[in-house]
């Protein structure tokens, strides 16, 4: 389930968030908004991880940050997903919510400051 402990390996912390995702969409009701922002927020917290070991195994330096601002973007896009699931459903899932919404904000700083290095 999802853990407060941050991990420090960026492959295996973006594996952990989007399998705390997926485990998310599941507690959540089975209403047609839902099941439609949580296929999204599956595709995009997914993409942050793909991205991420598209970036290591870059073979040049543009072809790395473009992956970066891949991952940065689609970071920012399971925030929003996140966001929205959060706001329109009850209360018992908001903490569980917040949690990851505050992860996929970390990461997108995490690769924002990769970026400017």
């Amino acid at each position: 389930m999802i853990k407060d402990k941050k991990v420090y390996n960026l492959e295996e912390r973006t594996f952990i968030f989007a399998k705390n995702c997926r485990l998310f969409i599941k507690k959540i009701s089975k209403t047609v908004s839902n099941l439609e922002d949580g296929k999204q927020l599956i595709r995009s917290s997914g993409s942050v991880g793909a991205n991420y070991i598209e970036a290591n195994e870059s073979l040049s330096k543009k072809d790395f940050q473009m992956r970066i601002k891949i991952c940065r973007k689609e970071a920012k896009e399971s925030a929003y997903w996140l966001r929205l699931i959060i706001e329109t459903n009850d209360d018992n899932i908001k903490k569980q919510g917040l949690l990851l919404y505050n992860e996929a904000i970390e990461l997108k700083k995490i690769f924002s400051s990769i970026l400017n290095k």
